[in-house]
Order: structure tokens, then C-alpha cells, then sequence
């Protein structure tokens, strides 16, 4: 069984709705699990640092005793690295950018069985339909969850766009009518994660 993730992003605002998270992803996977965590939605020259980052904040939120080995993914290792791994957590940022990486994968296969968690864009990823805030239109995933997302769901993200506030309801309803129009929609508040599980 696969074990997905899926949070609408902005962990960095909501300290409490992130440890929440991280527990759940190491949730099961007893007191050493092996993290990958993936930065392909920004640029190269950032992951170390995001990296570091991220590492600090994820293992301050780890319950006593449980003490995670975080590893880096990178694209020519990320094979090999997930089969080493319990679960992988996929950072968000641009969705194009991280759609051409994971497109080169034999995705879902090479992570059966793992826990996969997804932030944002990261989140979009895994969908079969999903509304970027970046792009502010709707676009398509890599459809291996049978749902449609919104991150960053009636936040302030984007509140300092030249082109003004996002419009929530605007966005909802677009995504109800793109693509497969039976899926449902899942907007989630900042911080907020489901759990999906598949055989």
C-alpha cells in the first residue's frame, strides 16, 4: 500500500499544522525512517539550502525518540535513493519545472509501498487536475491520485501580485469545470493535508 500525503502548502505560517504533518509522514515508519526530501520544483542552486532548512524544521517537530535520516534526492540517484527509503517528501515551488522531473520516472512503480508527501506544488504534482496560484489556471498532474487540488486555498498567497488577489471562488470553479468533471475537488487551507491510501 502507498501511502499519500497531500498538504495545500505555507507549512512555514502554520508551525503547529506543520508538525502535524511531519508526524504524519513519519507516522508508522518507527524511530529512524529514512526521509527522501525533493526539491526539483526550484532551482538547482537552491536545494542545499532548502535543505538545510527544511531538515532543521522537520526534525524539531519529531516526537522523543524518533530520529528520521533525511537524505537529499537528486534527479540521476532519485531511483535508487526511493528504494532505500521509507517515504519522500516533495517540496513545492513551480509546477512546470517539478512536472519535468517526475515525467522522467516510472512514477507511481518506483515508489509502491512508500509514504509520499507532497507541499503545494508538490501536492499538484500527484493530482490528475490541479489550479496553480503561480500560473492561476488550471493544469494537469500526473494524475495518480483520481482528484483535483488547490493549494495555499483562500490565503494570502499572492496578495502582492501585480495582478491584484487571487480570486478563491474564481479558482474553485474553474477547476469543477476542467477536465474530468466527476473527480472531486479538494481545497484546502494552508497547512491542512489528506491522507489517501492505495493498493
Amino acid at each position: 500500500m502507498t501511502k499519500y500525503i497531500l498538504n495545500s502548502g505555507g507549512l512555514r505560517n502554520h508551525p503547529e499544522k506543520a508538525r502535524e504533518f511531519n508526524l504524519e509522514v513519519v507516522k508508522c515508519l518507527g524511530n529512524a525512517p529514512r526521509i527522501l526530501f525533493c526539491f526539483f520544483a526550484t532551482p538547482r542552486e537552491r536545494w542545499e539550502e532548502k535543505f538545510a532548512d527544511y531538515t532543521s524544521r522537520f526534525l524539531e517537530s519529531m516526537a522523543d525518540g524518533v530520529a528520521p535520516k533525511i537524505e537529499l534526492a537528486i534527479p540521476e540517484k532519485f531511483t535508487d535513493q526511493l528504494k532505500q527509503s521509507d517515504a519522500v517528501l516533495i517540496h513545492g515551488g513551480d509546477d512546470n519545472l517539478l512536472l519535468h522531473y517526475l515525467k522522467q520516472y516510472d512514477l507511481p512503480a518506483i515508489w509502491q509501498d512508500k509514504v509520499v508527501a507532497g507541499s503545494s506544488a508538490g501536492s499538484d504534482a500527484l493530482v490528475k487536475h490541479f489550479w496553480t496560484c503561480d500560473w492561476r489556471k488550471c493544469l494537469d498532474g500526473l494524475g495518480i491520485l483520481p482528484i483535483k487540488f488547490i493549494p495555499h486555498y483562500k490565503s494570502e498567497f499572492g496578495s502582492n501580485d501585480p495582478r491584484g488577489p487571487i480570486n478563491w471562488e474564481q479558482a474553485h470553479q474553474e477547476l469543477v469545470e476542467y477536465g474530468d468533471k466527476s473527480l472531486p475537488v479538494h481545497a484546502l487551507e494552508e497547512g491542512d493535508f489528506i491522507v489517501i491510501k492505495i493498493l
